[in-house]
């Protein structure tokens, strides 16, 4: 399982699309909070503070992380290595933890540099050091679960398909829903008293609730529990393709019989 992880760090670190997914989350990140005079900017903000960070950071990872999971099973099936990888001495469990951990630690590491904002603006505090420190380290725990569970998502969309564009399409599309949808479903007249439940079923509501630097064990359970789910869907998808095959493989038209020759 580990030489797998590797395998994948590497593959993404020795392709152009995994530096430019990075620099893309660093670049934009840096622009809207340092440069652009706009809403984001931290020196306009006026205040010791990175919460623009950790409101802009979602969006930005709705595009990074789709990026970093559309080849992880799209492009397995498109070469033909997926029936190699399924053959080899792993369970599927570990075959997708592998990837998803790949993904993972890839996030975390294009989160890192934004620790360079923390000690600028820890600087340049009135007087220094005037940050909300368990505010901010509470932020960044709910941005590593909240890009965890793109994650999820990304890799279960990159398991049904074979075509890593539509991969990128669906997984945006999927975890856009997932972090904004229930809150626009929730405003709906239509579910009168069930809008606080249907918006708890998005991942924004409890991104937020982290964000305030209060870890509360119910949002930690329902990023657990949404990861879980998909990447069981992931491996029930797997699983489907191993019965394909071994249905085409009973069929009579593909059953060979050796008779005996006399």
């Amino acid at each position: 399982m580990f030489t797998l992880f590797r395998k994948e760090i590497f593959s993404f670190l020795n392709s152009l699309i995994g530096y430019l997914a990075m620099i893309v989350f660093l670049l934009i990140n840096g622009l809207f909070l340092w440069v652009f005079p706009l809403g984001f900017n931290i020196v306009d903000y006026g205040y010791a503070s990175l919460d623009n960070l950790f409101t802009l950071s979602p969006f930005v990872f709705l595009f990074l992380v789709p990026a970093i999971t559309m080849r992880s099973f799209a492009d397995e099936k498109k070469s033909g290595t997926i029936e190699m990888l399924l053959t080899k001495p792993l369970t599927d469990i570990q075959i997708i933890m592998a990837k998803y951990l790949a993904g993972v630690a890839l996030v975390f590491f294009s989160l890192l540099p934004t620790l360079t904002y923390v000690v600028s603006v820890y600087l340049l505090g009135l007087p220094k050091g005037n940050l909300d420190m368990g505010g901010l380290w509470g932020s960044y725990i709910g941005l590593i679960f909240l890009a965890s569970a793109f994650v999820a998502i990304g890799l279960f969309v990159s398991s049904v398909t074979d075509n890593q564009i539509i991969a990128f399409i669906l997984a945006l599309i999927l975890s856009g829903f997932f972090y904004t949808g229930f809150d626009f479903v929730s405003e709906l007249a239509l579910f009168g008293k069930t809008d606080l439940f249907i918006m708890s079923l998005g991942i924004q509501s409890h991104y937020t609730s982290m964000s305030r630097g209060v870890i509360d064990t119910r949002d930690v359970l329902y990023f657990l529990s949404l990861i879980g789910i998909f990447i069981l869907l992931t491996k029930v998808v797997l699983e489907s393709r191993k019965w394909e095959k071994q249905g085409n493989r009973l069929q009579p038209g593909n059953q060979k019989t050796v008779g005996n020759k006399g």
